[in-house]
């Protein structure tokens, strides 16, 4: 029996290249832009809830580095909390992030609503979650005064080692996550490079900006 493929069928089948889960992974490294349009196109979701828990985590022991939790808690409580509620609830703040991020990308005319917005940024976040490749032999060399205001005892020349290339490789992947998050929101919204930066920067102007205006009145009037 022979099959007929009317021209929409065929205009959906080649709007996209088919990519197999093995892509995803691989190839948005490389061509990033064909992945994040694969998936806002097919609504691609496999390993979603993996992905973000382990951002998650990354997220809340880069919270507990920047703030010195190590001076307070011991390194148990430290990566009892990171894993368990930072995998489990750091998705909220992104989530948030997701929502205002298309809000505001409807005064530039965005495509995107809060899901594929959501979806894409979770992909965009797999070079933070390689974070933890470095971060695991820094607690291991470090212990709790990764999470401590002292400076690292780096006398040994192993040490040295690992920690400058853990955060050479950090910020590298922090610099990744920037540029998927750009090219991932400007395909989900439809948006130029530098549009896509817009709409990036104005939810964090949402935040601010009333808490400065608050500040300056208090300040004016104290």
């Amino acid at each position: 029996m022979e099959t007929k493929f009317t021209e929409n069928q065929f205009e959906e089948f080649e709007k996209y290249e088919a990519l197999s889960n093995q892509d995803v992974f691989t190839k948005i490294w490389t061509q990033p832009r064909k992945v994040f349009k694969f998936i806002n196109d097919t609504q691609y979701e496999k390993y979603f809830y993996i992905v973000l828990f382990f951002a998650g985590v990354v997220r809340a022991l880069d919270r507990a580095s920047t703030k010195n939790t190590g001076d307070d808690s011991s390194l148990f409580f430290i990566l009892f909390f990171g894993v368990v509620f930072g995998g489990a609830f750091g998705w909220i703040s992104y989530f948030i992030y997701a929502a205002l991020t298309s809000w505001t990308g409807k005064w530039l005319d965005g495509a995107g609503n809060t899901t594929s917005i959501f979806r894409m940024m979770a992909y965009a976040l797999l070079p933070s979650t390689l974070a933890l490749v470095f971060i695991i032999p820094q607690i291991a060399i470090f212990g709790v005064d990764v999470f401590r205001d002292v400076e690292y005892d780096t006398a040994t020349a192993f040490g040295d080692i690992v920690f400058w290339i853990s955060v050479f490789c950090e910020v590298v992947l922090s610099l990744t996550t920037l540029v998927f998050m750009v090219i991932g929101l400007s395909e989900v919204q439809k948006f130029s490079v530098w549009k896509a930066v817009l709409n990036l920067i104005l939810p964090i102007c949402v935040i601010v900006v009333p808490f400065l205006l608050l500040a300056a009145l208090f300040y004016a009037f104290s």
